[in-house]
């Protein structure tokens, strides 16, 4: 299996906190799950911990490379940047990452993350969607302490509605009304 690309400064165990969760599910492949993630308005609709997605080039409604974007999460108003983007393809696993910020720099408030998912294909007709989260500042430190651990609880909250909301997606028209 895959493992995230970390950049130098954000390498788990040299930040104030790290967070890890995945799933690893039959039945679905990455390439239904990948429109889910990466059209990140659509995050409110199945993870009730974001809110407010917005561009700011108001140029699209997809994360690539390079794109701003700014969302609300664990009481936070993060403005972010994707800082890797790859598409899954047969071959390779979906990669996408976002540098996030809430606060000004050299503000003892601030909080700074890299955020980053793998979607691999599986033998046997699997989906693993991996996520982990590292974390610089003192709101990261306040996090790391935290019982129970409010990123590791709301990640796995993100992924297992992620995987609800893909299967909804798979099921197509009308399959939501049967659920009422």
């Amino acid at each position: 299996m895959h493992a995230i690309e970390w950049p130098a400064d954000f390498v788990p165990g040299f930040t104030d906190n790290f967070c890890s969760n995945e799933v690893i599910v039959a039945g679905l492949c990455a390439a239904e799950v990948w429109p889910l993630l990466v059209e990140a308005q659509r995050w409110p609709s199945y993870y009730a911990n974001s809110a407010n997605v917005r561009f700011r080039d108001g140029d699209g409604v997809t994360l690539i490379n390079g794109r701003r974007f700014y969302f609300e999460t664990f009481d936070f108003p993060v403005e972010a940047k994707v800082v890797e983007y790859a598409a899954p393809t047969a071959k390779s696993p979906g990669r996408v990452a976002w540098h996030g910020w809430a606060g000004e720099e050299r503000d003892p408030t601030r909080l700074d993350v890299h955020h980053a998912w793998l979607v691999e294909n599986l033998s046997g007709g699997r989906v693993r969607i991996l996520t982990q989260e590292t974390q610089k500042g003192a709101p990261a430190r306040d996090l790391a302490k935290a019982k129970p651990n409010p990123m590791i609880n709301g990640h796995q909250d993100w992924l297992e509605g992620l995987i609800a909301a893909t299967r909804l997606a798979k099921a197509g028209p009308g399959y939501r009304e049967l659920l009422v």
